[in-house]
């Protein structure tokens, strides 16, 4: 633990502060973390990922954040406040390495596996079956949908969130937020584009299937039993959905009906519609 940090203006608060910024994110593999349970999941979860932790001495003490395993800085309220995205970061920030997963992992493929000399050991393998459930977002720019879609996937048992490179960045303060530790949780994948990724779930017999307004009833799809396998569902923009090129690569495009007078259902809304009823199906 070191001396207190009284400062506002210096240099190491403005270089935590700088890390709200996409391209100083992306400049160092850093990210901030906000507030006393992010901080908890991370040390669960990640605690190897925490680079440095900087908490108010009364946050310290009622959080149990004294000897954590980290290089931890007491600060005043108004460093930790000229860190902090947020106006109430409740007395903790920390700093933390970014840890995108590839989509490599998410979708192997088994073909290069087999031509480096590595042969799947066959479907009775439990190491070898198919993960069940992935969230793939395409173009969805809202921090709070993002990070509420990430969340929902947690809670749904989802195997995997991939963000294609036109979507929000996981790492934005907002998202991780939204996220309430579950960054920590799901593997989440970033960066790539929506064709290769659903030409990988594809390769790999995944059903594909994006949600949209222009699709098919969603109890109508379940019970014709296309959630029973393993499924990749798309998520697009908030305004304007997904494109027909889109729509052209996925298996079915599916709605969720709305059966009262709102005009309209907020995306992370349906993707967690979307995503349990294919968690209900898997264990049912």
């Amino acid at each position: 633990m070191s001396d207190l940090l009284e400062n506002p203006r210096a240099g190491r608060v403005k270089a935590v502060a700088a890390l709200a910024k996409k391209d100083v994110r992306a400049e160092t593999g850093l990210f901030l973390l906000e507030g006393p349970q992010a901080v908890r999941e991370a040390l669960e979860y990640g605690p190897e990922l925490l680079r440095e932790l900087y908490v108010t001495p009364t946050a310290a003490a009622r959080y149990g954040l004294d000897d954590a395993p980290v290089d931890t800085w007491f600060v005043t309220e108004q460093v930790l406040e000229a860190m902090a995205d947020t106006v109430t970061p409740q007395g903790v920030v920390a700093v933390c390495q970014q840890f995108p997963t590839s989509v490599k992992d998410v979708f192997p493929d088994r073909r290069a596996d087999a031509d480096a000399g590595l042969e799947a050991r066959g479907a009775s393998d439990e190491s070898d079956a198919l993960p069940g459930l992935v969230a793939i977002l395409e173009e969805v720019r809202d921090p709070g949908n993002a990070g509420t879609i990430i969340r929902a996937a947690d809670s749904a048992g989802a195997d995997a969130v991939v963000l294609t490179g036109r979507s929000v960045d996981p790492y934005n303060p907002k998202v991780v937020r939204s996220t309430t530790g579950s960054l920590f949780h799901v593997p989440v994948s970033v960066g790539v584009t929506l064709a290769d990724t659903i030409a990988r779930a594809k390769a790999l017999g995944y059903t594909v299937l994006a949600a949209d307004v222009s699709g098919d009833d969603l109890p109508v799809v379940r019970a014709e039993g296309m959630l029973d396998g393993p499924t990749a569902w798309v998520f697009g923009n908030e305004a304007r959905g997904l494109t027909a090129e889109d729509l052209a690569l996925v298996d079915r495009a599916v709605k969720v009906p709305i059966y009262g007078q709102a005009e309209s259902m907020n995306l992370a809304t349906a993707a967690s519609v979307c995503l349990y009823e294919s968690a209900f199906a898997l264990r049912s």
